[in-house]
């Protein structure tokens, strides 16, 4: 189980929520076949949990000084926009989790590196947006994951400390975040297994969001009452 009860609980979104992260590795590998650009794990894996500019900066770092990204952005986008209107799905355990969390009352928020309107248009497709209570999202923090600020953030909006926060992941990166700022983190892994380094700054690793639901059993329940 975890160290303590979670008072709050704090939701990546892409590869947690939405199996979207194979959408992002498809679609930039599509871009890049495109523009004549090789492209392979070293890349699309260092994306996961970064901000735009993180991203950025990683393809002009491999590709070069003369490589424009937000040129690619634009190819890579129109790219991932075609697939998520036809691929797009939840992930397994998403309204298991949520239900559990109306039943005990417990608030929750997303903390993504992915900009509002997006999460606005990819939770609302599936009638989730409404079931949580604060979107912590691009323009949000000063600096984006592996930094602790978007989690710093999302319990200041919760208004929980951050030790008396579960965050769930699915990336190395949003794992180093959250941890940094002080909360209970959870790898739910999805296209990345976690290393060494990740199961030490995790209080778990669980094969689903259906198995996170144990976190919140009766017993514990009664704990925080």
């Amino acid at each position: 189980m975890l160290p303590r009860l979670p008072r709050a609980v704090v939701f990546d979104m892409d590869g947690l929520i939405l199996d979207s992260e194979i959408l992002y590795r498809k679609s930039v590998i599509s871009a890049a076949t495109e523009k004549g650009l090789p492209i392979g794990p070293s890349i699309y894996e260092a994306m996961m949990g970064q901000p735009w500019p993180g991203i950025a900066q990683l393809m002009t770092d491999h590709y070069g000084k003369d490589f424009d990204p937000d040129a690619f952005r634009t190819v890579w986008i129109d790219h991932f926009d075609r697939l998520i209107e036809t691929e797009l799905k939840l992930k397994a355990g998403v309204t298991a989790l949520l239900d559990t969390l109306d039943r005990h009352g417990i608030p929750r928020a997303i903390c993504t590196s992915s900009a509002h309107h997006q999460v606005r248009h990819h939770l609302e497709g599936f009638g989730l947006l409404p079931r949580f209570d604060h979107v912590i999202a691009q323009g949000d923090y000063a600096r984006g994951k592996p930094a602790p600020d978007p989690y710093l953030a999302a319990a200041e909006r919760l208004g929980v400390a951050p030790e008396d926060c579960l965050a769930l992941e699915d990336s190395h990166n949003g794992i180093r975040s959250a941890a940094a700022a002080g909360m209970m983190a959870v790898m739910v892994p999805d296209l990345l297994a976690p290393t060494d380094e990740i199961v030490a700054l995790c209080a778990r690793v669980a094969g689903s969001l259906d198995e996170c639901c144990a976190f919140f059993s009766e017993p514990l329940a009664a704990e925080r009452a």
